[in-house]
């Protein structure tokens, strides 16, 4: 290996604090330390013993040494340094090292899924587990809200005796159920045949549903799935896992006026409002046994999706809007088959009230 232009360094002899204006050669077996006039050895140290101590990455100029010795050298000068690396290859990380881009982006990647899933994790159960206990005013709040962004530019059906009595067979069921709260029943004048629920025990029917159910119990087993999403919290989980926890800081916060911007607009809220099949599977189970707990009519649900299939057999479920989202139609209709048995849901003067709540 041939000698090196000599490098102009600085070295600590681990002894004192003084500092020495040193040069550096390289033969074939040493690394020699001299004074750069009078060309006096300072020291020589055997290449296979010297090591960086780090590396510039972390350091802009790591010093060099010997194994077993507390000296060392600093090589100011990078093209000196650069010189010093390719005749001695442990001195590499003199020298800043090439990006490992492969790598790194595999562990960019990684750490960008990992966090996702984290995220959508904390999302997904956290909301299971932590909705029931929001303040119930926030939860209303948030139902208001989404309420007049929904309905802004429909009609509303306001015959009063009508509203009361849906009102009032909700608000049976949800006490059956051991729910705290009161339920607001609204009925928005013509279609599609629907209903939904909303955060804060806010239920929206829409009068064709109520026109071409064949009789009341129909409408009772509606009714009572929807207070199956009431008291299972249903709406709200779903909002807050299509908008994160964005919403959930705003109900927290107490943030009402951002709420609608958070949400979106009517189409979006449709959709964040589709329940899982599992949760819808939940609220049939619940409406149903709702019903039979109270001594009433529990064949309404089976009958009504059998209406649905006579007249959409072959897509049922979604010629029931946003019910899409339902378990096959002919799996809810075996799911919830009932007999014909209990006490009508409405009284005839109550279900008259309700066909005419719009005149």
């Amino acid at each position: 290996m041939a000698d090196t232009a000599a490098t102009p360094a600085r070295y600590y002899d681990g002894e004192t604090a003084e500092v020495h204006h040193v040069a550096v050669r390289v033969t074939t077996q040493e690394l020699v330390i001299y004074r750069p006039t009078g060309a006096e050895i300072v020291a020589r140290w055997p290449i296979g013993e010297v090591a960086v101590l780090g590396d510039v990455e972390h350091e802009v100029v790591p010093p060099v040494a010997r194994r077993g010795s507390d000296a060392r050298l600093i090589v100011d000068d990078p093209q000196l340094r650069a010189n010093l690396v390719s005749l001695v290859p442990s001195l590499r990380p003199l020298l800043p090292q090439p990006a490992a881009v492969g790598r790194r982006i595999a562990m960019f990647s990684t750490a960008i899924v990992a966090m996702v899933g984290i995220f959508w994790g904390v999302i997904e159960y956290g909301t299971e587990y932590a909705v029931p206990f929001l303040p119930h005013s926030l939860q209303a709040q948030l139902g208001e809200t989404v309420l007049d962004d929904l309905l802004a530019d429909k009609e509303m059906c306001e015959g009063e005796p009508g509203l009361a009595a849906i009102n009032r067979l909700a608000n049976d069921l949800a006490k059956e159920a051991g729910y705290p709260h009161e339920i607001t029943v609204h009925i928005v004048e013509g279609g599609p045949v629907n209903a939904f629920t909303l955060p804060g025990g806010i239920l929206v029917f829409y009068s064709d549903l109520i026109d071409q159910a064949k009789n009341s119990s129909q409408v009772a087993g509606v009714l009572a799935h929807e207070i199956g999403h009431v008291v299972h919290y249903h709406p709200t989980k779903g909002l807050i896992r299509a908008y994160g926890t964005d919403l959930l800081l705003k109900l927290v916060s107490g943030g009402y006026s951002e709420i609608a911007s958070t949400v979106g607009g009517g189409g979006g809220l449709l959709l964040a409002l589709r329940n899982g099949r599992a949760a819808e599977r939940e609220a049939d189970s619940t409406g149903i046994d709702l019903l039979e707990r109270r001594g009433l009519r529990a064949d309404g649900v089976s009958s009504f999706f059998e209406q649905l299939m006579e007249k959409e057999p072959k897509d049922a479920a979604a010629a029931a809007g946003i019910w899409s989202s339902h378990p096959p139609t002919a799996e809810r209709i075996a799911a919830t088959k009932r007999p014909p048995t209990g006490k009508p849901a409405f009284t005839d003067a109550e279900w008259k009230a309700l066909r005419n709540v719009c005149k």
